[in-house]
């Protein structure tokens, strides 16, 4: 009985799972990030970079520190997966002045970060140009391995698609709790991405604006957790 004792499962033991699109291997991870080992290649999409200090401006104050956070998270999946590619899906920049505002010590550590590897920035609706400041390449879309990396799904049916700009969030109620979380959708043909930003939020993914990508019925899920990232049944979710 031993083996079943808690301590001897490692907190790290579910922070990711394998997830097929058109017959490709990627690896979720329970902070939003996708690995694709057969590429090297780290995505994540909506980094949504001084959201903070672009509300700050209008009036609306929130904690100013969004930028320092999430590249701190993704320095972390840097050192967990060590890419050779990094790919970010578009709205990395809340606004395309967000590079403007960017203290000089998150710029460095961006910086740190894009040292001896590629870099690729797709362009979002948010930032649909980004500063030479930041580095990289800059495009709006790539092919890699014949998977079409994008910012905003193509809409209606799609194959061998990744794209992010929905936030899809996943609604659980069980027990008279409810329970939301940020989620990795798709059909094993395409995959839309949750927000990896901090500050950004989540739409469910039982709205109407998820229902010309995705049969519902055909839905794989993956809810993202504080220990672990979890796959849902569809037929268990809610709307909000």
């Amino acid at each position: 009985m031993n083996m079943l004792k808690p301590e001897r499962i490692g907190l790290d033991d579910f922070a990711d799972q394998p997830v097929l699109v058109c017959g490709k291997t990627f690896v979720a991870h329970k902070s939003g990030a996708l690995y694709w080992p057969a590429e090297k290649a780290l995505i994540v999409s909506d980094l949504h970079l001084e959201k903070g200090s672009s509300y700050a401006v209008r009036g609306q104050m929130l904690p100013p520190y969004d930028t320092r956070e999430t590249l701190h998270k993704l320095a972390i999946l840097i050192d967990r997966y060590d890419p050779e590619t990094v790919i970010c899906l578009g709205d990395s920049l809340h606004d395309p002045a967000g590079a403007a505002r960017m203290d000089a010590a998150d710029v460095e550590s961006l910086r740190m970060l894009q040292e001896n590897r590629d870099w690729i920035w797709i362009t979002g609706n948010h930032d649909p140009s980004i500063d030479r400041m930041l580095a990289g390449h800059v495009i709006p879309e790539i092919v890699v391995g014949g998977i079409a990396l994008r910012h905003e799904p193509h809409a209606g049916a799609c194959t061998h698609e990744i794209a992010g700009h929905f936030h899809p969030a996943a609604r659980l109620v069980f027990h008279g709790t409810s329970l939301r979380r940020p989620c990795f959708v798709g059909n094993r043909l395409r995959l839309v991405m949750p927000a990896f930003g901090a500050f950004t939020g989540g739409l469910n993914i039982l709205d109407v604006a998820f229902e010309p990508l995705f049969d519902a019925d055909g839905l794989d899920v993956w809810m993202l957790g504080h220990e672990g990232l979890y796959p849902v049944a569809p037929r268990l979710l809610r709307e909000d």
